[in-house]
């Protein structure tokens, strides 16, 4: 498996969150959810300005295997998009903890964090292959 950042929480959908520095949370998908998916060939993100909600299907990715969706970790309202994706998909597949990444969003409630799972108990998750 691969390194798990220690600066993220996750959704036990295989979502990524990183707390940014102005408050804003920047959302993925985990390496392992990459991997599992394969050749990312197509991403739909959610527009600039749409309102999310935790558990809510915002995005889609698609791979030469499966289309998956992307569920937003906290409420709040998108405030920007990774436009990158559209030409280039598979950067994902590439970084998917950096220039890989979703979307960005201006939580509502930043409490909801809480709900997450820590880098330790999603490895848990990913080698007990519960998912």
């Amino acid at each position: 498996m691969s390194e798990i950042p220690g600066d993220l929480k996750f959704l036990r959908s295989h979502e990524w969150v990183r707390i940014e520095d102005d408050g804003t949370v920047t959302v993925g998908i985990s390496d392992h959810a990459q991997s599992q998916l394969g050749d990312l060939v197509y991403v739909e993100l959610p527009e600039v300005g749409d309102n999310v909600e935790p558990g809510a299907s915002c995005a889609v990715v698609e791979s030469v295997k499966a289309a998956s969706d992307i569920y937003s970790p906290v409420s709040g309202e998108v405030v920007a998009v990774n436009e990158s994706l559209n030409d280039k998909p598979e950067t994902i597949n590439e970084d998917a903890y950096g220039e890989g990444w979703l979307f960005v969003v201006k939580p509502s409630d930043t409490g909801e964090m809480e709900d997450l799972l820590d880098p330790e108990a999603y490895g848990e998750l990913v080698e007990s292959g519960e998912e």
